[in-house]
């Protein structure tokens, strides 16, 4: 299968996930929206990674790119915690309508950019302090290279960029730990699967466009695109806590979801901190 036709199906299946995930418990939107200090669990995770390498006055008044933005929850977080600028890209335009309301209903005049992140460089006409992506979204790309150049381009000289996402373990044990069932390292193609939910709870059969399609991504893979485009690795980390139950064994915590107390501790996120260099 073409890439271009695997993320024509993608995006068909991330415009059904947007409006289930609007409506969800899990993205909460209407709680979100009832209390301006709310910052969502993501984005917290994001900024305990991405503090040690800002400037002492934080995140405030920094320009931001938020890739692979979904419906904005984040993206809106980001700006209210003092981004400035705050730009939300995303495949499924779907997503962003949704982004898009939600925005306005926060009172805030975000700008939002469809198109393939990895390509992000070609439909964005400036640079930013910052560039952010994490909680599930590089699964869903084809290939880094583009991704991280496409990165280097977008950033300010000095500017950092940082990921936080799925550990890729966990893809190869298919989520369910402690088999090993599928690859860890890249290179091995396209995963093409049908399912008719989502990660939220109860979303079973409310997916129409059922087919998805991911790629796997290991660290090396992930830090040498980086490196290869120019950046300078500043930090990477192995974290013990997720965004979402991604199998039963995880208990809710303050972070997300982790494992329990005396269950053998593997990885269940990454973090990778880079900079463009001056």
């Amino acid at each position: 299968m073409r890439d271009t036709d695997a993320i024509a199906t993608n995006r068909a299946n991330w415009d059904d996930r947007a409006d289930v995930h609007a409506r969800s418990e899990m993205y909460d939107v209407e709680g979100f929206l009832a209390d301006p200090t709310d910052i969502s669990v993501v984005v917290r995770n994001d900024l305990s990674v991405l503090a040690p390498h800002l400037p002492a006055s934080g995140i405030e008044g920094r320009s931001l790119l938020h890739l692979q933005c979904h419906i904005g929850t984040d993206t809106v977080s980001w700006a209210r915690l003092g981004a400035v600028d705050v730009h939300g890209l995303d495949l499924s335009p779907n997503s962003l309508r949704h982004a898009a309301r939600i925005a306005e209903a926060d009172g805030r005049a975000l700008t939002w950019v469809e198109g393939d992140a990895r390509f992000a460089s070609a439909l964005i006409d400036r640079r930013f302090d910052v560039i952010v992506t994490s909680a599930g979204t590089i699964v869903w790309l084809p290939e880094l290279a583009n991704w991280a150049r496409s990165i280097r381009d977008l950033l300010e000289p000095g500017g950092v960029f940082v990921i936080r996402d799925d550990h890729p373990i966990l893809g190869a044990m298919d989520f369910e730990p402690w088999t090993i069932t599928d690859d860890y390292l890249a290179g091995g193609g396209v995963r093409t699967y049908d399912d008719s939910g989502t990660y939220t709870a109860g979303s079973e059969g409310q997916i129409a466009s059922t087919t998805n399609h991911e790629w796997r991504h290991d660290l090396g893979e992930i830090i040498g695109a980086l490196l290869g485009a120019g950046l300078r690795i500043e930090a990477v980390a192995e974290l013990p806590y997720m965004d979402w139950p991604g199998f039963p064994d995880l208990v809710p915590s303050e972070r997300g979801w982790e494992l329990p107390p005396g269950t053998p501790r593997i990885p269940l996120n990454f973090a990778v901190v880079a900079r463009r260099p001056v």
